[in-house]
């Protein structure tokens, strides 16, 4: 199985606009970024597919694992290593019949350890939770406490993602909790150095 611990790095279409957006992440991969995610909520599948096909192969030379958020026709289509999936998106159980059982499945569980249960049961390969703190991406994402990721990793036999206001400042207070993955997106992306920024959070995990 592909690896899923460490910085995941996920992407956004202010902070990485298409332009940019393969050298902001190879520069994060070069940090030592080992998961990206293509978190697009404006672009049609057909707009992203050769993106997406680009973001793979990186990650494929980097060593790294490359999801797609919601998008799981494109992530199948494209051969992407996975699919990230929200509280309000298709169950895991119809993600899994639809994408077979090589993709992973990462799953949004914000701050409900049963629903973590139960995806983990359906098929999820890991599970998040937060926002842990306030979020300049998700503003109104309610903040769950850290408590969680020790209950979850007490409770669970899958890799934890934290996500949601985690940067440089906090790093170390949920690295405290032992989490397998740490989810960021403005504290890499809107850095002016992106692998020394990304290097700096590994250190601190």
């Amino acid at each position: 199985m592909k690896s899923l611990q460490g910085i995941y790095a996920i992407t956004d279409e202010i902070l990485t606009p298409k332009p940019t957006i393969l050298h902001q992440v190879e520069q994060a991969l070069d940090g030592g970024a080992k998961v990206i995610q293509l978190r697009d909520k404006s672009s049609t599948d057909e707009e992203l597919e050769n993106l997406a096909k680009s973001l793979q192969k990186l990650c494929v030379e980097k060593d790294a694992t490359f999801f797609i958020n919601d998008r799981v026709q494109l992530a199948k289509k494209i051969g992407a290593d996975g699919v990230h999936i929200g509280f309000t998106d298709q169950s895991v159980k119809e993600t899994r019949e639809e994408v077979g059982e090589q993709m992973l499945i990462g799953v949004s569980c914000y701050g409900d350890i049963a629903r973590a249960k139960q995806a983990v049961a359906d098929g999820a390969d890991y599970v998040a939770f937060g926002a842990f703190y306030p979020s300049k991406t998700k503003p109104k994402a309610a903040v769950v406490d850290l408590e969680v990721i020790s209950q979850a990793k007490k409770e669970l036999n899958v890799p934890i993602c934290v996500i949601g206001g985690i940067n440089e400042v906090n790093i170390h207070e949920v690295a405290a909790c032992q989490p397998d993955m740490y989810s960021l997106v403005s504290d890499i992306f809107e850095a002016e150095h992106i692998q020394e920024k990304v290097e700096r959070l590994t250190q601190k995990i």
